[in-house]
Order: structure tokens, then C-alpha cells, then sequence
């Protein structure tokens, strides 16, 4: 269904058309209001299911000249609605173009009418509606050209060559996903699309080259080797354990000594200083490479086997928690951390293989500036400074359709626009040198998502609820406290561990398969405590819900962001009970 997708929406560019794309797990409501804001004129639909949920409200509530059926038969459709509407498959559509050129070419007239009907480099391609983890999606309008910078400088980052096999699993029609299937597609490679429930099956299959996804899919993957380790016998347990406290640590001490570790100082340590630390970093390496080695020949090399991919992995459309980002550094699996927004169409840093800064997203991609502002007075700040981090360059967007005022208020005169994310600029690299904006980007959260307490004192929720999710008994958490006079949180336990963990502890029966609320919630408070104890705010009370926040319920996006607005509002009462 994929390819299919992607062909009609080659074909609709190619040709000058403006492509509208949105998932099929969108509401109908959405779909509704996203057809008619973009002004479109026809409806491509994945499948007869689909179109039978949407037909009808759609015939009466829009203004529709035609719909493509780009998979199955129109056997299967329902007859509803106004029938006037014509419905063509895909391979009548296809048909169709090859009747259209035939004709072209016998015709002189219409060549010369074609040869006029050029595209340019600043005509809309497509618009992609933003995910809406707050608020009403807006019409992202992004050009041709936008969509050909990332076509000819993804190659800066991703190390891919003929015959390489390359997996991904995002929506076809996200931002990220589409930019990296017109990379691949430029490159001649092999492209597998898979999804979460098929994935661990699809990367023994298939085993691929690179594999291009979202943070929370290597957290799973993280996720699933600690838990494979965690109940091997107690003897593999504690030596693959071992074998990875050493390998964090020598991983640390490697980038020290190479100067790949990220630094707020505006100004370098003391010669003296910085060659103590360089030399205490290389005795450390030294003495922990061979366990090192060692570990790498008797356990990663069997989890990098298991994982499947070769050559490196892309990570893209959130934040990669530090736990998991060091985890695979140190098993020797390339982890590529990248960084973008729909409204660049989206990449505009991302980590080489040469100089992969852990904890950051890399340098920019060619041709494009960062600049980290005040909050506040929107004075630029230097590097090392915490701000608001600003981006421009020809990956960004033309502006959201038909809302001239909401793109000015992110795309300032000069052209410059404000990513909403809270970052600083590395004041330093690798090598020493400077190069684009000074050093790699270092993204900490949303400025919209930090929480003001009643004290007000400023919190970024992101840092908390990435220390609190390394326990395995937390399988969701949002971070709340918004004007209150503490922190609080929204959890979804991880009911198999939570059980798991209470009979250890011996707070039940090893019989039972039950634990009451006021256990569980016991046991994640300790965790929290564990987990955030470094900390200078700690998580106070908490909610506890059942159901997982997913992408059916609408509480994720499609990309698997959580949508903290719409969790809140689901919640909202109960927090409220929880500061009384």
C-alpha cells in the first residue's frame, strides 16, 4: 500500500499538482476539515475500508470532482452517497497516463503546450499538516526546492551506496519518512517498509543496511535486549551486565581523550587541565579496552547480529534518550541522531558517522544557520548559552496556507524561523575548529512544554520523564504541575513488571496476579525517587491510568509523540484531585 501511495504522490508532483497527505488513522473529522481548509478537489484513498468509513460523509460535506482507489477493487465499495462522483483505480489512473502520452506525442500543438508547463524550483509540491500534539494541525506549504535540498544533501549524513537495503516504518506521508524515501529513491537502493508488529521479524529477514525510525522504536529495541538479559540465568545476567557498565565507561573516557564530548564553556579549560583530563581519559581506555573488546566478541556482536543492521541506524522526529543513545554506542551499533521539523521539510542537523557527538543532533545540514536567541529579548546569544534556537535556510518553508499571520509569527523579516525548541550551539567541536554555526546542536525540549510552578520556577519535563522511563516498571509517563506548587505525573505502568517486581519484593504472594493500586503506586514512587534523584525537582503525586497512551486513542501522534494537551484534558480531573 506504500508504494502506491508514494507513486501517486511522485506522480502528482511530477506533473504540478499540490498533494494533500494525512494518515488513515486521522478522524474523519480531521480528514473533513483538512479537505476543505487546503481547498482540494479530489480524494486518493488507501483502500475499499477506508473509503467505506469516509464516502459518505465526504460526498455531503464537500465539494469532490473525483476519487483514486489506489488499492484493492471497487467491487468492494459501498454504494453511498452522490454516485455522480466518479472513482477510478490505480491502474485506471495508470492506464489513463499512458493513453495521455500516446496522444501527447502524435499531437505537435500539444508537445509545445507541454513544454511550456514548466514546474519551478518555488511552486508548491505539497502540504503537510503538522501532527497537532497542541491544537488545531496547520497546512505546512513546502516547495519543490525544499524537498530537493534534502534529496541532495542527505547524502552528507547518511552513509548509503548501491545495493544497500534500507528498513523504515514511519507513515508514508509524514515529512520525514517522504524526504528519506526521495533520498533513497535518488540513490537506486533497496527500500523495505515494515511496521512495529513485524519489525523484529523484518530486520532477521531482511537484514538491513540502515534502518530509518523514531526514538521510541529504539527504545523498544533497547527496551527488549535488557529485558532478554534480565532473565537469562543469573551467571549471563551479571557478566553481560558487567560487560556493559564497562564498555559505558570506556565509551565516556574515548570521548574525552578524542574531544568529542559536549561543553557549555564559553571559554577552554587550562592547557595543564585539559591535558590531566586527556591522560587520565587514555589510562582509564587502556585499561577497560580489552573487557571491552572482549564483550564486543562474546555478547554485542550476538545482539548486533539479532538487531540486524550493518551499517547504522537514523533517528529522527523526537528526542533519543541519553540512556539509549550511549547503549548503542557502546554495543558498536551506529546510532545517527537527527534533528527537523515539518516546517523544514524537515532535516536540518543530524550526527555523521565521523564525528558523532553523543547527547546532540550534529552539525547542520549544508547551506543552513543556527542561532540560539534569548527568550525574552530575542538578543542572539553566544555559544554554550541556552535559548531559543532559530533556523534558516533553503529547506524552509514557503509558510502555512492560508494563515499568513500564524507563519509570521515564526518566520521572522529576515527569515529566520523559530523552531519552539530550547537548545544551545556546542561552543566547541572535535577538532577545535569552527565550522557552520560554531559546533553541533544540543536540543533540550520544547520551550512550550516547560512547566511554571506556582514558586515560578521554570521545569523542562522531558529530562525527568527520560530518567524516569529507564525503569522498567514505567511504561508511560507525562511530567505535570503547571502552576501548581509541585511536580506530579501521569504513569502507565508496566503491568507484567509491576507484577514481576511485587513478588520479588515479596509484597505479594508468588500465586497472585494482582497487586492493589496503593502497591503499585508505591512502587513507582520509588522508582521515581530512584530514577530522579539527581534531579533538583522531584516527581510528588501520581496518577496512574490503565490504558496506554496510543495513536488509535488519539493521545500519540502518528509518529508516536505523546500529545500532552489531549492527555491532560482526559486527565484533567483527576489531576485536579491529586494536588487537593
Amino acid at each position: 500500500m506504500s508504494l502506491a501511495c508514494n507513486r501517486s504522490s511522485l506522480g502528482m508532483m511530477a506533473v504540478g499538482a499540490i498533494n494533500v497527505v494525512r494518515g488513515s488513522r486521522s478522524s474523519i473529522q480531521e480528514l473533513l476539515q483538512i479537505y476543505n481548509h487546503s481547498e482540494s478537489v479530489a480524494l486518493a484513498v488507501d483502500n475499499p475500508e477506508m473509503f467505506n468509513q469516509i464516502a459518505k460523509p465526504f460526498y455531503l460535506k464537500t465539494s469532490i470532482r473525483f476519487i483514486i482507489l489506489l488499492w484493492g477493487e471497487k467491487s468492494s465499495l459501498v454504494n453511498e452517497g452522490n454516485k455522480e462522483v466518479p472513482i477510478y483505480t490505480f491502474m485506471e489512473v495508470i492506464h489513463f497516463g499512458r493513453e495521455s502520452r500516446r496522444a501527447l506525442f502524435k499531437s505537435h500543438d500539444a508537445r509545445q503546450h507541454y513544454m511550456f508547463q514548466t514546474i519551478k524550483s518555488d511552486d508548491i509540491a505539497t502540504l503537510v499538516y503538522t501532527s497537532g500534539t497542541t491544537g488545531n494541525p496547520k497546512g505546512v506549504m513546502l516547495t519543490h526546492q525544499n524537498l530537493l535540498h534534502q534529496i541532495k544533501h542527505l547524502s552528507d549524513v547518511v552513509p548509503i551506496e548501491v545495493g544497500d537495503r534500507v528498513l523504515s516504518m514511519l507513515p508514508s506521508w509524514h515529512a520525514y519518512e517522504r524526504a528519506c524515501e526521495y533520498f533513497i529513491f535518488s540513490r537506486g537502493v533497496e527500500h523495505i517498509y515494515t511496521t512495529v508488529r513485524n519489525l523484529k521479524d523484518d530486520l532477521g529477514r531482511y537484514q538491513p543496511h540502515l534502518m530509518v525510525s523514531v526514538p521510541l522504536v529504539f527504545e523498544t529495541l533497547y527496551s527488549g535486549i535488557m529485558k532478554q538479559i534480565s532473565t537469562s540465568s543469573l551467571i549471563r545476567k551479571l557478566v553481560a551486565l558487567s560487560f556493559i557498565r564497562v564498555s559505558l565507561g570506556y565509551m565516556e573516557c574515548k570521548r574525552i581523550y578524542e574531544g568529542k564530548c559536549l561543553t557549555k564553556n564559553q571559554k577552554p579549560p587550562s592547557y595543564l587541565y585539559a591535558m590531566l583530563d586527556w591522560l587520565w581519559a587514555r589510562v582509564m581506555a587502556a585499561i577497560l579496552y580489552p573487557v571491552h573488546m572482549l564483550a564486543n566478541k562474546l555478547v554485542y556482536n550476538k545482539i548486533r547480529s539479532t538487531i540486524g543492521i550493518s551499517k547504522a541506524a537514523i533517528s529522527g522526529g523526537g528526542s533519543l534518550p541519553s540512556h539509549v543513545d550511549k547503549f548503542f554506542e557502546a554495543i558498536g551499533l551506529n546510532l545517527q541522531n537527527g534533528y527537523g521539523l515539518t516546517e523544514t521539510s524537515p532535516v536540518i542537523a543530524a550526527r555523521r558517522l565521523g564525528c558523532d557527538v553523543i547527547g546532540s543532533v550534529g552539525y547542520p545540514l549544508k547551506h543552513t544557520e543556527f542561532k540560539v536567541v534569548d527568550s525574552e529579548t530575542g538578543e542572539v546569544l553566544p555559544p554554550g548559552s541556552k535559548g531559543i534556537l532559530k533556523v534558516r535556510g533553503p529547506q524552509l518553508m514557503k509558510g502555512y496556507y492560508k494563515n499568513p499571520s500564524a507563519t509570521n509569527q515564526v518566520i521572522d523579516s529576515d527569515g529566520w524561523l523559530n523552531t519552539g525548541d530550547i537548545g544551545w550551539i556546542a561552543a566547541h567541536n572535535s577538532t577545535g575548529r569552527s565550522r557552520n554555526s560554531g559546533g553541533v546542536i544540543v536540543v533540550e525540549g520544547r520551550a512550550k512544554d516547560t512547566i511554571v510552578l506556582s514558586s515560578g520556577e521554570n521545569v523542562e519535563p522531558g529530562e525527568l520523564e527520560e530518567a524516569a522511563l529507564r525503569s522498567n516498571l514505567i511504561q508511560q509517563i507525562i511530567v505535570i504541575g503547571q502552576d501548581k506548587r509541585r511536580l506530579g505525573a501521569v504513569v502507565v505502568p508496566n503491568k507484567e513488571e509491576i507484577l514481576k517486581a511485587a513478588k520479588e519484593l515479596l509484597i505479594i504472594d508468588s500465586n497472585s496476579s494482582n497487586v492493589s493500586q496503593e502497591k503499585v503506586t508505591n512502587l513507582i514512587y520509588n522508582e521515581l525517587k530512584t530514577w530522579t534523584s539527581g534531579f533538583p525537582f522531584q516527581i510528588g503525586p501520581i496518577l496512574l491510568v490503565n490504558d496506554p497512551f496510543t495513536i488509535d486513542n488519539g493521545l500519540m501522534t502518528p509518529t508516536m509523540k505523546v500529545r500532552r494537551d489531549r492527555v491532560m484534558a482526559q486527565y484533567r480531573d483527576q489531576v485536579e484531585n491529586l494536588y487537593k
